[in-house]
């Protein structure tokens, strides 16, 4: 399993939320090509971006994305929020991501999240974030009903990159994982999973390994400190 920090943008800074609301901003850091750079040189290969303001409706930050991919220092960038058409995934490549998440679209409009994995095979990523197993779009603001292993069987013949599953309910807590809810959509998936949400420690991320998770997206516990950096690229790195 690898671990890939997060870069959340919003006005243009890097952020973390806790539990997906907008009012609970514990991290705020302005200059997040800066901080990508950082999680570069620490000896993370893989980053993991998303356009919180895109994501909401709030506006864009598609300029630091566009700087952070090409001149973040990583092997790997993956980008997410507010992508809901095909004119954004073609931006997104074509601006150097190696991969583009797609979320509220995807999960909404299953024909159109069909046509672009058939066209663009294994660099879309599907962003499913969920509340106690329900899936939640439009940058957490709605949750359908929905439940993610269904969704994520129904689209077991994609080519897609991967599944990111954000247990949104965990999300900036630092409480530990929904390990429960992470083993079943290993079980329901045929693409690799992405777990993010409420990691804090690397006990958590040994049980996300144990569970078969592919990668885990980490945010507040590497902002914070509590998980040291160069110990989780030791134990959790990419394989050559």
């Amino acid at each position: 399993m690898i671990v890939i920090p997060a870069v959340d943008l919003r006005d243009g800074a890097c952020v973390q939320l806790v539990g997906g609301e907008y009012a609970d901003e514990r991290v705020r850091l302005e200059d997040p090509l800066a901080v990508a750079r950082e999680w570069a040189r620490l000896g993370f290969r893989r980053l993991h971006v998303v356009d919180l303001d895109a994501a909401t409706g709030r506006g864009s930050n598609a300029a630091t994305v566009a700087e952070i991919v090409r001149h973040g220092g990583f092997d790997v960038v993956q980008v997410g929020g507010g992508v809901r058409d095909e004119s954004d995934i073609e931006r997104l490549l074509d601006a150097g991501a190696s991969a583009v998440v797609v979320g509220t679209r995807g999960l909404e409009d299953p024909d159109w999240l069909r046509e672009m994995a058939e066209r663009y095979p294994h660099e879309i990523i599907l962003a499913a974030d969920v509340r106690e197993r329900r899936i939640t779009t439009r940058g957490w603001t709605q949750t359908l009903p929905r439940i993610v292993t269904d969704v994520v069987e129904e689209l077991a013949d994609l080519p897609l990159a991967a599944v990111m599953v954000t247990a949104v309910h965990k999300e900036g807590q630092m409480q530990g994982t929904d390990l429960p809810l992470m083993e079943d959509v290993v079980d329901a998936s045929h693409v690799p999973v992405f777990a993010s949400g409420g990691v804090s420690s690397a006990n958590d991320l040994r049980a996300l390994q144990d569970r078969g998770v592919a990668g885990a997206i980490v945010g507040m516990a590497l902002y914070t400190g509590a998980l040291d950096p160069r110990a989780v690229i030791e134990e959790f790195h990419d394989e050559d």
